[in-house]
């Protein structure tokens, strides 16, 4: 067996061994019944605007992506949104988020700017869109007094969120780092690994604009207001009425969980995350289960379909795009 391969299989194993113990645990704490009778009294307005703020959460998300982009070529929000949605897709049936991966692929394949650029403003995405996540976790943290596990866990994310953090910038900087020049001369040998490393840096320069990261973290902030939202909105279609904090630190603390490897979809571990973050916070366990089910099963169908629709529609390359000439000059 191929050492890539066998490295893909013993990551998916780990994903589906995570949300199987994750479902377990679920079994023995929940009366899964009692929560079933709660989902079935979900309100439809709720379920509706629970939908909507998903779709203009997934619209946000592509936009922001588009601003990440803008120092490489200009994209429109279509291609983004195409890709981001192929990606979600892949996210929703592969394993340990190898959907990442899949949309720097895909639009690679509907622009002509270099995958690995593409996926070095996707690592600045995921750390920009991480700490904002932490920020809001934390905010939500003092505002309700929580302790215990939950806070632990968000001062653990926001510390490795720090060393990406600090990866990226030297990442950026590695040209000027003492002894950059030998391994500069090292790396020659192998042309192509050198292309490729320097154009994941060229990816993740784009967090050195200063205005491309300014609004990249307004659109963030933007973003996860539409998540907060919907899992209000979740929640009150079974009649619970959660506080702003508490939606707050539910719909962030909840997405950082999906960060552990897990198995497709996330299967598991969101469960457990709401009704663990929900707990804390006084709700009872089965009304948790009720509306995280909902709002993880609304973020799946309308990205799985979503991605669906893409992948039939088929990939057509972006007119629009205006990648600069250096960039072109590389990849030829």
């Amino acid at each position: 067996m191929r050492p890539g391969r066998s490295g893909r299989l013993g990551r998916a194993a780990l994903g589906l061994g995570v949300s199987a113990v994750a479902l377990a645990l679920l079994a023995r704490t929940v009366d899964i019944g009692a929560a079933w009778a709660t989902l079935t009294t979900a309100q439809a307005p709720w379920i509706v605007l629970l939908l909507a703020l998903v779709v203009l959460d997934l619209f946000l998300r592509a936009v922001r992506w588009r601003v990440f982009l803008g120092p490489l070529g200009r994209v429109s929000t279509r291609t983004t949104s195409a890709s981001l949605l192929v990606g979600y897709l892949a996210n929703n049936v592969l394993p340990a988020r190898l959907g990442e991966v899949v949309r720097a692929h895909d639009l690679g394949g509907r622009t002509r700017i270099s995958r690995s650029a593409i996926l070095g403003t996707i690592v600045v995405e995921r750390v920009v869109d991480t700490l904002v996540a932490i920020a809001i976790a934390s905010l939500a943290i003092l505002i309700l007094s929580i302790r215990g596990i939950v806070a632990s866990a968000v001062l653990v994310g926001l510390a490795v969120t720090a060393l990406l953090a600090v990866g990226i910038v030297a990442g950026i900087a590695a040209h000027r780092l003492p002894g950059a020049a030998r391994v500069a001369a090292f790396l020659d040998r192998w042309p192509r690994v050198r292309g490729t490393l320097t154009r994941l840096r060229e990816g993740l320069a784009v967090a050195s604009d200063i205005r491309t990261l300014a609004t990249a973290v307004a659109l963030s902030i933007a973003s996860w207001s539409c998540t907060v939202l919907a899992f209000a909105a979740a929640a009150q279609s079974v009649g619970v009425q959660p506080t702003i904090a508490q939606a707050a630190l539910l719909a962030a603390g909840v997405n950082l969980a999906t960060a552990i490897p897990a198995g497709p979809g996330y299967i598991g571990t969101f469960e457990l995350a709401a009704i663990t973050i929900a707990t804390s916070v006084g709700i009872q366990r089965e009304s948790a289960l009720a509306f995280g089910l909902l709002a993880h099963a609304a973020t799946l169908l309308v990205t799985s379909l979503g991605g669906a629709a893409v992948l039939v529609a088929g990939g057509r390359r972006d007119r629009d795009v205006r990648p600069d000439a250096g960039q072109l000059a590389r990849d030829r």
